[in-house]
């Protein structure tokens, strides 16, 4: 089949979107066990990524660091407050600003969670230049298709 020719597939398999669902569906299966020992969803452990990184951080930046709206994490940092993981207060500078920051009992899951990405290449059989090489292909697919998003009225 020429380049042209599968581009206009419609089978199932031949879709580029599709091959990267099941792609998605299928590690973040791999993670659940892992994140079971944790008490984490997949979700939730993102977001406790983006704190362990920068710290203190707005939830209008966090949502944005996760790509979600304000409406789907919202839900998610409530369930991570209510488990003690994570804290919610108001900016002092500005109080339309709500900050969230890791307690002490989510930096303690810190420490158990840094075993999580090694695992994952253990499962997968990847070796750690093949994940980078995947990686920067697919942030180089999100950066173009975010693009052409943008321009799509």
């Amino acid at each position: 089949m020429t380049h042209q020719e599968d581009a206009g597939s419609l089978l199932l398999d031949d879709q580029l979107c599709f091959a990267l669902y099941a792609a998605q569906r299928a590690v973040t299966a791999a993670y659940r066990p892992l994140l079971d020992e944790l008490g984490l969803t997949y979700p939730q452990y993102l977001v406790l990524l983006v704190l362990w990184e920068r710290g203190e951080t707005p939830v209008k930046e966090l949502a944005a660091a996760l790509r979600l709206d304000y409406g789907t994490v919202s839900p998610l940092l409530k369930r991570l407050e209510a488990a003690g993981l994570v804290r919610r207060e108001r900016s002092a500078r500005d109080e339309r600003s709500v900050l969230v920051a890791v307690t002490g009992r989510g930096e303690e899951l810190r420490e158990r969670a840094k075993c999580i990405p090694g695992a994952l290449l253990n499962t997968t059989g990847l070796d750690a230049t093949a994940v980078a090489r995947l990686r920067e292909e697919l942030w180089q697919l999100a950066r173009r298709a975010h693009t052409v998003a943008d321009r799509t009225p």
